[in-house]
Parts: C-alpha cells; sequence; structure tokens
C-alpha cells in the first residue's frame, strides 16, 4: 500500500507505511492525502458562496479515478458519531463554510461500489422523493436501493449497504473562500473499487487512474459531468 499521512488533528500528523488494508479501515481515523484545491474547469477557485443548494456537484480526490459528491445543504450539518462495516466508530466533523452546510463524500456506493462516470450514473442526491419511494434529502443509489442521509456524515438511512459513504474532508478560507480537500474519513473502498472497475477505468481514465491528484481537482454539475443521471 501506498505511504500515507494519518492525522489527528490539522496540524499533527503521523506518517505510517505500509499498513495492512484492514488496518487502516478499522481505524476509522483520517487519512491525509494531498491538499487539493476545488477549481472549475478554467482552473479558478470554487467560492463556497456561488455553490448552489442542492445541488450535484461532481469532482475527484484522493484519486483521479474517484469521484466524489460535494453538496450545500440547506441546513448546517452537525457532527456525527459513525462506524465503518468493521463496527468501529469515528467522528464526522460536519460541514464547512459560514453556514457550516459545504459536506463531500464519495461518490462510490459502499454496497456495489456503483459510481457515476460519464457515460452514466445511478446514484445521486435527491432533493424530492421518486415513484420508488426515494426519501427527500438524500444520496440514492438505484443499484439496490441503498440511501445516505449527507446531513448526517452519509449515514446509511435504508437499503444493504454495511457503512456510511467515505466523507472527504475539506477546509473552507472565509477570506478567499476557497475549499480544499485534505483528506479522507471513514471507511475506504479505493482497493476493491480499482480491483472491480480496473478495465472501465483504464478506458475512461487511463493509467492515471490510480495516481493521487494533486494541487487542484475541476468541479463539475452531475448534469455537465455525466451524459445520463439516472433517476430510479
Amino acid at each position: 500500500m501506498d505511504r500515507r499521512a494519518f492525522c489527528s488533528s490539522a496540524t499533527t500528523c503521523m506518517t505510517l507505511t505500509s499498513l495492512p488494508l484492514a488496518a487502516w479501515s478499522a481505524n476509522a481515523k483520517p487519512q491525509a492525502y494531498q491538499r487539493v484545491l476545488l477549481t472549475d474547469d478554467l482552473g479558478k477557485p470554487v467560492k463556497a458562496s456561488e455553490l448552489q443548494t442542492h445541488t450535484n456537484y461532481v469532482f475527484h480526490y484522493p484519486f483521479e479515478g474517484t469521484p466524489v459528491f460535494l453538496l450545500k445543504l440547506d441546513k448546517p450539518a452537525a457532527p456525527q458519531q459513525l462506524s465503518t462495516r468493521y463496527k468501529t466508530a469515528y467522528d464526522w466533523p460536519g460541514g464547512v463554510g459560514p453556514q457550516r452546510n459545504i459536506v463531500a463524500f464519495s461518490a462510490i456506493c459502499a454496497h456495489q461500489l456503483v459510481y457515476p462516470t460519464p457515460q452514466l450514473s445511478f446514484i445521486s442526491f435527491r432533493k424530492t422523493k421518486s415513484a420508488k419511494g426515494v426519501q427527500d434529502n438524500l444520496i440514492h443509489c438505484c443499484a439496490e436501493h441503498s440511501q445516505y442521509d449527507p446531513a448526517r456524515g452519509a449515514r446509511v438511512m435504508n437499503g444493504p449497504a454495511e457503512q456510511p459513504l467515505c466523507a472527504i474532508l475539506l477546509e473552507h478560507d472565509p477570506k478567499a473562500d476557497t475549499l480544499t480537500a485534505y483528506a479522507t474519513l471513514g471507511g475506504e473502498l479505493f482497493d476493491e473499487f480499482f480491483k472491480k472497475y480496473e478495465f472501465k477505468l483504464s478506458m475512461d481514465v487511463g493509467p492515471k487512474a490510480r495516481q493521487q491528484v494533486a494541487v487542484q481537482s475541476v468541479v463539475k454539475g452531475l448534469d455537465k459531468f455525466c451524459k445520463n443521471p439516472v433517476q430510479c
């Protein structure tokens, strides 16, 4: 496994090397990757105040092939105590920004690893219910109907998923109004994801799919990123 840094706080880090996957997942502590500024497709920093409420945004982190949902909720997202599929608790710090309502989670479903692609997406945030009974304001995966609450750390509300979506930790700069991704928190599924979708990722992303994102990551609306966001 790649060399990673584990941080117990924003300023206190300890570097660990070659720790087995199960130990990383069971630790359920923030896992620091490269600090990455969120930008638009022209390289201009995304402003937190300019994000639209209840809109699906997508960027990639911590790897070039791993998509993330960025959401601005209509209310503050309070800290939550959650647990991984290994039943180990972790503390999600809640939303960031002036209203504490901006959150980010891995867009890889914790059940069958369904994720949004440029061609198709069976997973997304749903503002309102559908005929299939999707609850308001949840991230819903159409594959097996797992549902996650982004206001509660992507806690599983319904369906077969065994753990919340992996959280992507963000830092908001109040002066510049910018957002920086710097770590993950919770149960990572990246190794399983790369194994399952090795061929597809090689076609869509190329050899850089497993490469860590560096410097900046482009944020796009899901409707711009994906040709066919499925509504089930």
